[in-house]
């Protein structure tokens, strides 16, 4: 979730990569992503759209060029040059992000349709998006934790 308020709220999807590489469509910024360097799906909203998520080195404060979302987590402008961006830990781009109308998000938490955990500033950058979800779910201590040990088709289970 990058921003929640009363008009809404958007986020991204965080592991799903496209076939497409940075390089193809952003070349300036092709050396600065992290392996997978494709372009992940944010979400169904504005596809054309790029967000760039970020880890920010500890000494990095918030510029116009680069806007914290979570402690060091943040958004990096890639309408600027990557020179005029401060050298970031990790930067992955994404191609659209998912959108919630006013107090629709809300609806769908009062109806239990979401998962609930605290976020952890490495999450976007994981080297195996597959398992993203598998791994979040196993380090809740609690009984969600056991979420992560559901087959994938629990049909077959």
């Amino acid at each position: 979730m990058l921003e929640h308020n009363q008009e809404g709220a958007f986020g991204l999807v965080l592991n799903r990569p496209s076939d497409t590489e940075v390089a193809a469509v952003l070349p300036e910024w092709a050396g600065s992503v992290m392996w997978p360097t494709r372009v992940f799906v944010g979400g169904p909203v504005q596809p054309d759209a790029v967000i760039a998520l970020a880890l920010a080195p500890a000494s990095v404060e918030p510029t116009e060029a680069f806007a914290p979302v979570l402690g060091q987590l943040g958004t990096v402008d890639v309408a600027r040059s990557p020179s005029e961006v401060p050298p970031m830990r990790c930067l992955r781009m994404f191609a659209g992000y998912a959108g919630w109308g006013a107090r629709q998000l809300e609806a769908e938490l009062g109806a239990h349709a979401w998962v609930v955990v605290d976020a952890d500033e490495a999450d976007p950058f994981t080297a195996d998006p597959a398992q993203l979800w598998r791994v979040v779910l196993g380090r809740q201590t609690n009984a969600t934790g056991w979420l992560a040990n559901y087959p994938d088709d629990v049909v077959s289970n």
